[in-house]
């Protein structure tokens, strides 16, 4: 095992949460809160709203599809600040986007960046952990998110008031640039040695992705995609709709979705230390599930409330989980594996936005949209019951 002092690996792992707090929330998920208020400025209509997201989640599919390609250790160090970069310049131009089209183009471009910085950092982290014997450290870079998520709450409530339309990018970028800049030249130092050479005689290892052990991880995460997605992109669009939910939910149900997501790289992380990340992926879908099931099922305010806590404390560890699981079952294609679940990932959440877009042009309401989130979970639940028990890293 590769000698490392403490400091380094908490500054790597500080340095992945960092970068994923730039992209994921900062780049990707402040468009939630931020959209009842570009609704309210006259900016964007409900159905024009979900589809901007959908452009974003074409743009995450597609960076996600350019990572399978870009998958070796030398490529991600070449592409990463690239895409890094190109993140916080379309944060920049979105300020200046006027109209429809402009914003729509530029969160498929943010989005394109943001796919591949959210394969290629934690997979190229984790090949580092895991050289250095501490791979079940790899959950505590997704710590990002859910402090990315309060701290963009905090920015878009903050600012809510004096910023109008696409002036209320501004806060995003400001903060966006020295977080990135700092991230970078921490991963920039990664020294990553190869594996020992395999055993000559040994057969080589098959370079198929999908076999009788990852089909059921697949399939899970499909599930996954479709099923997170919606609260996180329509939460507190369906709150500002709901005449009889509380007022305080009104402006802060997207806090408690954040507040849920913070602790939970920790307690998932921790959780498949201790069960075992199958099992522990498969308690995660079913409280996920719960979570969607309480805004449709319940009275509205603890409806509302249930859906932020339990979606909030689960959907990260969903990522990290699969992530990690994947890595065990393919040592010798982590980062491959990777960017194929999160392309798959991508593809299934890029069909929430568009099949809500659909059913409200049908004439349905948001809320009831919502049981396809509930069913996907389901669905993933039911495969995650197929996935070896034996996958750890």
């Amino acid at each position: 095992m590769s000698s490392y002092r403490t400091p380094q690996l908490a500054r790597v792992i500080l340095a992945g949460a960092i970068v994923l707090l730039v992209v994921h929330t900062l780049g990707r998920f402040i468009y939630t809160p931020m959209l009842p208020l570009l609704i309210a400025d006259g900016y964007l209509t409900v159905q024009q709203g979900a589809d901007v997201a959908t452009w974003n989640y074409i743009g995450y599919l597609v960076g996600a599809m350019l990572a399978i390609r870009w998958s070796s250790v030398a490529q991600i160090q070449r592409t990463l600040p690239m895409a890094l970069a190109v993140n916080v310049l379309c944060t920049l131009l979105q300020t200046q986007a006027e109209s429809f089209a402009m914003l729509a183009f530029l969160r498929l471009i943010s989005g394109i960046s943001n796919g591949l910085v959210f394969v290629q950092a934690p997979a190229l982290i984790l090949e580092w952990l895991v050289r250095k014997g501490r791979a079940s450290t790899s959950g505590l870079m997704f710590l990002g998110i859910g402090a990315g998520l309060i701290f963009s709450s905090v920015l878009v409530s903050s600012t809510a008031g004096w910023l109008v339309g696409p002036q209320r990018w501004w806060p995003a970028f400001i903060a966006s640039v020295p977080l990135a800049w700092w991230g970078w030249r921490q991963l920039a130092q990664l020294d990553i040695p190869p594996f020992a050479a395999a055993d000559k005689e040994a057969a080589p290892p098959s370079s198929k992705l999908l076999d009788g052990a990852s089909i059921p991880l697949f399939l899970a995460y499909a599930g996954g995609g479709l099923g997170y997605i919606l609260p996180m992109t329509f939460l507190p669009t369906l709150v500002a709709e709901m005449p009889d939910v509380p007022a305080f939910l009104h402006s802060g149900n997207w806090m408690l979705v954040a507040l849920a997501t913070l602790p939970s790289p920790w307690l998932w992380n921790k959780a498949g230390v201790l069960m075992g990340d199958a099992p522990a992926l498969r308690l995660n879908y079913a409280l996920q599930a719960m979570g969607v099931l309480a805004v449709l099922v319940l009275p509205s305010g603890w409806g509302v409330v249930l859906c932020s806590l339990l979606v909030g404390a689960t959907f990260v560890g969903t990522v990290l989980l699969t992530l990690r699981i994947a890595r065990a079952l393919q040592p010798h294609q982590g980062p491959r594996l990777s960017a194929a679940l999160v392309a798959l990932y991508g593809i299934t959440q890029l069909l929430g936005p568009w099949l809500t877009k659909l059913w409200l042009n049908a004439g349905g309401t948001l809320q009831s949209a919502f049981w396809l989130g509930a069913g996907a979970l389901l669905w993933g639940f039911l495969w995650a019951l197929k996935v070896p028990n034996s996958a750890s890293v």
